[in-house]
């Protein structure tokens, strides 16, 4: 046997949502932040995202992360984050994810019984606070950069639905938040595929209607996700709800979402319904949750803006290697629609989005 490549990959899940860590192979990326290194992996080494995330070596219902040397000189690691069809500047899970890889593996010290990180992400510095015992990381909390609410109860116009009213927030990606009930969904796992099909159609036309740019970073794309929720409860005076989010080409986080909820709370505090510290559980369409709360207000260009911090678990599944045999006719991987939903070509499915 004879590579061409090799990567070394911790697999890795938060709450169910897969976030592998390659963690060699990949030394270095030009760039001078963060944010260029992730422009510069989509537009010259996209490669790299194919060969781990598309089949036959990986699936739709993966993300990837690539551990990279930081930029800022108060950072201890950088990380950059790809899925499916996208870089994120920022994702929740994920970040669970790299920071559980990086101290259980060793590379990055552990203390216990709290690990003090501060990681850079494409979305900037992102502060991490690691429960640990026994050498496990038992709970992972991010302080988020900013969220904000770019549109609140906007109408807009769905292709055989008909008019539906939506809210837009940003918490380091950009959803279209849709009441789930008034759609007739209970956001139960029988419900996915339904839920995967109409929410790339809500995604398109919000996308389409409702421009949401980010003020400090027009790089930063538009809406790309859609966020079904469930109205707010409370349960033992805790502030609760459930939601899925739709992942392009077309599946359901298996998480809560981070960046997710991040955007929940920006809209939620905009809207009046939580206040600065309150505790909000966030239910993903598995059952497992996230909890978060806003941990200041502030602002963003234009925009009034909440700082997020959200927490949960990962855990490592499997440790690998991933290569690419000169011979192998699929050297970067493909796309096919029963799985991937839109299309054969990921060029394709990113030119829908």
């Amino acid at each position: 046997m004879r590579w061409s490549k090799v990567l070394n990959v911790v697999s890795c899940h938060a709450e169910g949502e897969v976030g592998n860590v390659v963690t060699g192979g990949v030394f270095d990326i030009p760039g001078s932040t963060m944010f260029e290194k992730m422009m510069y992996l989509e537009e010259s080494r996209d490669e790299l995202r194919k060969l781990c995330l598309f089949e036959p070596r990986g699936s739709a219902n993966q993300s990837v992360n690539f551990i990279l040397p930081p930029t800022d000189p108060r950072a201890q690691m950088g990380y950059v984050i790809a899925e499916s069809t996208e870089y994120p500047a920022m994702s929740g899970s994920n970040t669970m994810c790299v920071a559980t890889v990086l101290l259980e593996t060793g590379i990055l010290p552990m203390t216990e019984p709290v690990t003090e990180l501060l990681l850079e992400a494409p979305a900037g510095l992102i502060k991490v606070r690691c429960e640990c015992s026994r050498g496990k990381v038992t709970k992972v909390e991010f302080t988020n950069q900013p969220a904000f609410a770019n549109h609140l109860d906007k109408v807009v116009e769905i292709e055989g639905l008909g008019s539906i009213v939506v809210d837009v927030g940003y918490g380091g990606m950009t959803y279209v938040l849709v009441d789930a009930q008034n759609l007739g969904f209970s956001i139960t796992p029988d419900e996915a595929r339904d839920l995967c099909e109409l929410g790339q159609t809500i995604k398109a036309a919000a996308a389409e209607q409702l421009s949401s740019p980010h003020p400090l970073n027009p790089l930063i794309k538009g809406i790309t996700q859609t966020e079904f929720v469930l109205p707010l409860r409370r349960e033992n005076g805790v502030l609760m709800s459930r939601n899925t989010v739709i992942v392009s080409p077309g599946r359901c986080d298996r998480s809560p979402c981070g960046t997710g909820t991040s955007a929940r709370l920006a809209v939620m505090h905009a809207k009046g319904q939580i206040g600065v510290g309150e505790k909000f559980v966030h239910e993903s369409i598995i059952g497992s949750v996230f909890e978060s709360r806003i941990e200041s207000v502030t602002q963003l260009g234009s925009y009034p803006a909440v700082v997020p911090i959200v927490s949960g678990q990962a855990w490592i599944s499997a440790m690998s290697q991933v290569g690419i045999d000169p011979s192998d006719r699929f050297q970067t991987g493909f796309t096919l629609s029963d799985t991937w939903l839109e299309a054969v070509d990921d060029k394709l499915i990113k030119s829908r989005l």
